[in-house]
C-alpha cells in the first residue's frame, strides 16, 4: 500500500531515535525537573527571543489544546475558531467537555480574518452571552494553508482591540516554517501570539508537543492544570530529548520543508493529469477532487482520507510526511 493518510504514522527521525537510544539507560528526574528539559527550555527561549517564556512538554495535540484552553479561560469564556479548526472537528468535543463554548467562523481557506474577530466580539455584547476570549488558529491550517506575518499581526491587532488572547496550534508548525510562502521565524510567532505550541508528533518525533507561553497572565499555575488534565508527563525528559534533536542544526524546519516538497510534487503531478484541487496546495496536505469511481480504484492500493463526500465526486486528503520518498509519490502518480 502507498501510505498518504497522515504525517504521524511512522516512528521517529533517526536523529531522534539516536538520542533516545543513547540515553535509554540513564536515570533522569521526573515531570520535567531534569537536565534535558532544562536544556531544551533554554534552547527554546533563545530561539524565540523570549527569555521569560514558560515551556512545557505534553504528549499529544488534543491534550495540549484542552489543557491550554482550560488554563487560559474563565468558565464563561469562549474560543473563536474556524469551522475547520482541529478543536472544532477532530477533538471529540474536548474543549466543550472542559466547559467552554466554541464560536465557529466560516472561511474559504481555513484562515481566520481579523474582521471576523471584530464581528464576533461586537455580537457577544451582554452578560447573557459567553465572552469570546481566545482566537484559536493553526499554522499550517487543517486545509494545509499557511499564515503570513502580516496576516498574523492583523489577527493580533484584532485580538488586542477586543481584549482577546491569540493562541496558535503548531501541530504542523514545522511545515509552516518550512513553506516557501512563510515569512516568519519562531521568534516572530512567539512575539505575536500569547501562547503557541511546537508540534513533534507530525514532524519527526516519536511523540510529544512543546507549549510556549509568552504572556505572563497565562503562566500562573499552569502545571496544576496540566496535572489535573493528565498532561503532566512523568517521563518528560524523553519528550525533551526528542525536541533537543529536532531543534538542532535546522532539522525541524528541514523536515517540514521535505514534507512540503513531497506534497507539492504530488499536487503538481495530479494537476498535470487533469484533476482539480479543492484548496490551493501550500504544504504537505493536498485536496484533489476525484470521481467516486476513481476514489474506489485508488483505495485498493492507497491509504488516504475522504475529506468531503459529494453526490458525484469526493474531495480526498493526501498527506506526505518527513519520511515520504520520491518513489512513493511517483508510484501514486503512475497508479493515477
Amino acid at each position: 500500500m502507498i501510505f498518504l493518510k497522515n504525517d504521524y504514522s511512522v516512528g521517529a527521525h533517526p536523529d531522534v531515535m539516536k538520542v533516545l537510544n543513547d540515553n535509554n539507560l540513564v536515570y533522569n528526574d521526573s515531570y520535567g525537573d531534569d537536565v534535558h528539559s532544562a536544556r531544551v527550555q533554554e534552547q527554546v527561549r533563545e530561539m524565540t527571543k523570549q527569555p521569560e517564556a514558560d515551556v512545557h512538554f505534553i504528549v499529544g495535540g488534543t491534550l495540549t489544546n484542552r489543557t491550554c484552553l482550560a488554563a487560559f479561560l474563565r468558565p464563561y469564556d469562549a474560543v473563536v475558531t474556524t469551522t475547520e479548526g482541529h478543536i472544532a472537528v477532530h477533538e471529540t468535543g474536548a474543549i466543550e467537555a472542559a466547559g467552554h463554548r466554541l464560536v465557529e467562523l466560516t472561511t474559504p481557506d481555513g484562515k481566520m480574518r481579523p474582521e471576523q474577530i471584530d464581528q464576533v466580539a461586537a455580537y457577544h455584547n451582554m452578560d447573557q452571552m459567553v465572552i469570546p476570549k481566545i482566537a484559536y488558529i493553526s499554522d499550517t491550517t487543517e486545509l494545509g494553508t499557511v499564515y503570513t506575518e502580516a496576516e498574523l499581526i492583523a489577527l493580533r491587532e484584532a485580538c488586542d482591540r477586543n481584549d482577546m488572547y491569540l493562541y496558535l496550534d503548531g501541530a504542523r508548525l514545522g511545515m509552516a516554517l518550512g513553506s516557501d510562502l512563510n515569512d516568519m521565524t519562531m521568534a516572530d510567532i512567539a512575539e505575536i501570539t500569547d501562547a503557541f505550541y511546537i508540534g513533534g508528533n507530525k514532524c519527526g518525533a516519536l511523540l510529544g508537543e512543546m507549549v510556549v507561553i509568552t504572556n505572563d497572565e497565562l503562566k500562573k499555575n499552569f502545571r496544576y492544570i496540566m496535572r489535573q488534565n493528565g498532561a503532566l508527563v512523568a517521563k518528560a525528559s524523553l519528550i525533551a530529548m526528542q525536541f533537543g534533536a529536532l531543534l538542532s542544526d535546522g532539522l525541524y524546519e528541514n523536515l517540514g520543508r521535505h514534507c512540503n516538497e513531497m506534497g507539492l510534487k504530488l499536487a503538481e503531478g495530479i494537476v498535470a493529469k487533469g484533476y482539480e484541487m479543492a484548496y490551493r496546495p501550500e504544504s504537505n496536505m493536498i485536496f484533489p477532487i476525484f470521481s467516486k469511481e476513481k476514489t474506489a480504484e485508488l483505495e485498493k492500493e492507497v491509504m488516504f482520507q475522504i475529506w468531503e463526500e459529494h453526490p458525484d465526486h469526493n474531495v480526498v486528503r493526501l498527506v506526505t510526511s518527513w519520511a515520504t520518498k520520491d518513489e512513493e509519490v511517483e508510484a501514486f502518480l503512475e497508479l493515477l
